[in-house]
């Protein structure tokens, strides 16, 4: 289900809503403790790389799946995505194809995935692992997109992404903040952070565990000379859209109307109308993010089928300095022996 992440999850100080909260927040974070400590995960044949994050909503975790699968690519072993695939229709395994499937059918992020390797879907990510193991080639290598928190698949290399700017924001457990479960707990869950964002070299948010820290930052990929002095209408159905807004004024463009909507969701047609009907009235260029472009695919008409034609998108990619990259490409040739 399509949501928006309450701007009092990154306030300093205690909200009504937080105090309100915290007995559900209680109980989230026990639930989702005893269901880890009650599973046996299961120990693929073929390594394991998970791509997660402590918080609900985006923080960079399918960029950063996308660089480990070209740490992997360069490691001469072949990548294959396994995701949830949030908001899907299809049940049980199924092979991402870009040809055939849209968002509505396999989720968003698995098929801006699948544009990039091989991508299978599964909400049991046992399943899912099994699967790949009797498609996928002996030198394949299983990459997470999200999972920390699941128990049903051993991970060989567990990586925690963090938003250096938001940090893990008021530091509760879902309702009542966003953490995925009590921090106690979630420490024991990964092997380093990726701390996403420009910071200082010995600065980190607040609360993290004691794990081994890579910076990265996410940078514009392709061309994006264009969008300077260009007036644009930007929109994004993403957890952190003023992050893609922010970036697009960084390289110099003028936002003249900006649509923020719930993470995953799928315009209507008079939300595609109403773009349109800005666009040309400002004579600007419209722009999105990739994920929020690949749910305009599928068998559109009207408003939302010239939306897609006349819309760009905005290329987004981890990117490490030398010495951080090569912290990371050593943890992950270690877990490619495992």
């Amino acid at each position: 289900m399509p949501h928006s992440e309450p701007a009092w999850w990154y306030h300093d100080e205690p909200t009504w809503q937080t105090r309100a909260l915290r007995p559900a927040s209680w109980l989230y974070g026990s639930i989702a403790s005893a269901r880890f400590k009650r599973r046996r995960p299961y120990k693929s044949r073929l390594p394991v790389i998970c791509a997660g994050n402590f918080t609900a909503g985006g923080t960079g975790k399918t960029p950063l799946a996308i660089a480990v699968a070209d740490m992997v690519k360069a490691a001469g072993r072949a990548p294959w995505f396994l995701s949830r695939g949030f908001g899907r229709r299809l049940d049980g395994q199924e092979q991402v194809d870009p040809a055939k499937h849209h968002a509505a059918e396999v989720g968003d992020e698995p098929l801006l995935l699948a544009q990039r390797a091989p991508t299978v879907i599964s909400r049991n990510r046992r399943h899912g692992a099994e699967f790949i193991e009797r498609h996928a080639p002996a030198n394949a290598v299983i990459i997470m997109d999200d999972g920390l928190q699941n128990p049903q698949l051993h991970k060989d290399l567990r990586l925690a992404v963090v938003d250096a700017a938001r940090g893990l924001g008021n530091g509760r457990v879902i309702p009542a903040g966003p953490l995925r479960a009590p921090m106690a707990f979630q420490a024991g869950l990964a092997d380093a952070i990726i701390l996403t964002g420009r910071t200082s070299a010995n600065q980190t948010p607040a609360g993290l565990p004691e794990l081994p820290i890579i910076r990265a930052i996410t940078v514009p990929a392709g061309d994006t000379a264009w969008l300077k002095d260009k007036s644009v209408v930007a929109f994004a159905g993403i957890a952190n859209p003023d992050r893609f807004f922010h970036l697009l004024e960084s390289l110099g463009a003028k936002i003249v109307t900006r649509r923020a909507y719930p993470d995953h969701q799928s315009l209507q047609q008079d939300e595609a109308a109403d773009l349109l009907r800005i666009a040309r009235g400002q004579g600007a260029h419209l722009i999105t993010t990739e994920k929020d472009f690949v749910r305009l695919s599928g068998p559109q008409q009207g408003p939302l089928n010239e939306l897609r034609a006349l819309t760009r998108t905005l290329q987004i990619a981890t990117a490490f300095e030398s010495s951080e990259r090569a912290k990371l490409e050593s943890l992950v040739l270690k877990a490619l022996k495992n």
